[in-house]
């Protein structure tokens, strides 16, 4: 017995573990404990090797391989001289591709090269299609932004009409010295002057032949016009040489179409008139005879007839438009906005003509020149305009 413990010890030591009891009929029902391990058994196992993840990447379409980069490592190709160089990209430096990977950094400096003619191209792509969008929108709505274009160039106009004034030199001290001494003038020259002269030369109005009377209009109507501008020279002589804008007379522009436009508008001007008249009761006679035409044109004389027609179409016009949309139509912008400055000189036109019954036309007829004038910065056009609404009227009491 002793000799077979020792060989079992024996055997234990050479094999390292226990060798299972024998199966039978003992061991049944009966909880058996392991046997101990030994020394060499603690010994952690070696950790399992996990598999290598593998990426799957789409084969290249034939476009896309042909125009596109190379990402894989197929054989390379050579660049072409001309155009866009190949580049490589792979995940390892290939230091036989001495033109896209070398160290010397001209590779990247060729690839910088790329990147920006490829942004270029995407920018010139951009603004392409945005003109593109541009052009299209502007086709789809063409009468849309046309009637938008009139809108704002109307709207600036109005802004410009009513902001753009005057520069005035004077004061109002100014203004009014020049319309008191032109009223006076006025009327000493119609009502005590000429008739003085004409009494002490022999003669009277009252028995003058109708081209007596009609060249007796025309004297009186160039002299009362060389007075108001002999006044406007004699008190802004100080301010010479006056600010830009200040009496212009131009042919050049497009002040005719104004003209037109205000041509209109004498039909409501008439009916203004009629609807004045019948508001205000039939006066005797006018102040100033002598400024009156209508009073005199009772003759049927071709040579009465053309004199009537110089006073009213040539002579009024002319020295009118100087005194009111000359001078104090701008001089007014000194202290009002435009818009002010055009009814406050037609009112003053109005009543410069001594008659209540054309009172309402002639401040009509006031705003409408003084708009035209203010518009075109044009005397000639405010001139043009009165005379033929003179010449209108002339011709209407002629019938």
């Amino acid at each position: 017995r002793v000799g077979e413990q020792s060989e079992r010890k024996q055997t234990k030591g050479r094999h390292g573990r226990q060798p299972p009891p024998p199966s039978g009929g003992a061991g049944r029902g009966s909880s058996s404990t392991p046997p101990p391990m030994s020394g060499a058994s603690c010994v952690a196992p070696p950790p399992p090797r996990l598999p290598c993840p593998t990426v799957r990447l789409p084969s290249p379409s034939p476009s896309r391989a042909a125009g596109g980069p190379s990402l894989g490592f197929g054989p390379r190709r050579a660049a072409p001289a001309q155009g866009r160089r190949l580049v490589h990209a792979s995940c390892f430096r290939q230091d036989q591709d001495g033109l896209a990977t070398s160290d010397d950094g001209s590779g990247f400096k060729f690839i910088a090269e790329s990147e920006s003619s490829w942004s270029m191209e995407a920018n010139k792509e951009e603004a392409e299609s945005t003109n593109a969008v541009e052009e299209r929108n502007a086709n789809e709505g063409g009468w849309f932004v046309q009637v938008q274009k009139i809108k704002d160039d109307v709207q600036d106009k109005i802004l410009r009409f009513q902001n753009e004034r005057w520069m005035v030199p004077w004061t109002g001290e100014t203004i009014a010295q020049v319309m008191i001494l032109w009223i006076a003038t006025f009327w000493l020259v119609g009502s005590w002057i000429v008739p003085f002269l004409a009494h002490a030369a022999g003669f009277s109005k009252e028995t003058l032949t109708h081209r007596g009377q009609a060249l007796y209009s025309l004297l009186t109507d160039i002299t009362e016009g060389l007075a108001g501008v002999a006044i406007l020279h004699q008190c802004l002589g100080r301010f010479r040489p006056l600010p830009p804008g200040w009496f212009e007379f131009k042919l050049k522009g497009r002040w005719y179409l104004d003209v037109a436009l205000g041509c209109l508008l004498f039909p409501l001007v008439n009916l203004l008139s009629h609807i004045n008249i019948s508001l205000v009761p039939m006066s005797p006679s006018p102040v100033v005879g002598v400024s009156s035409v209508e009073q005199s044109i009772v003759a049927r004389d071709p040579v009465a007839m053309a004199l009537y027609a110089v006073v009213v179409t040539v002579c009024a016009p002319i020295w009118e438009e100087i005194v009111f949309r000359g001078f104090l139509l701008p001089s007014l912008t000194r202290y009002m906005p435009v818009p002010w400055s055009i009814l406050v000189s037609a009112a003053a036109f109005a009543l410069a003509h001594f008659n209540a019954q054309r009172v309402m036309p002639l401040i009509f007829l006031g705003v409408v020149m003084g708009g035209v004038f203010s518009r075109s910065r044009n005397l000639l056009a405010s001139m043009v305009l009165h005379s033929l609404w003179n010449g209108f009227v002339f011709l209407d009491l002629m019938k």
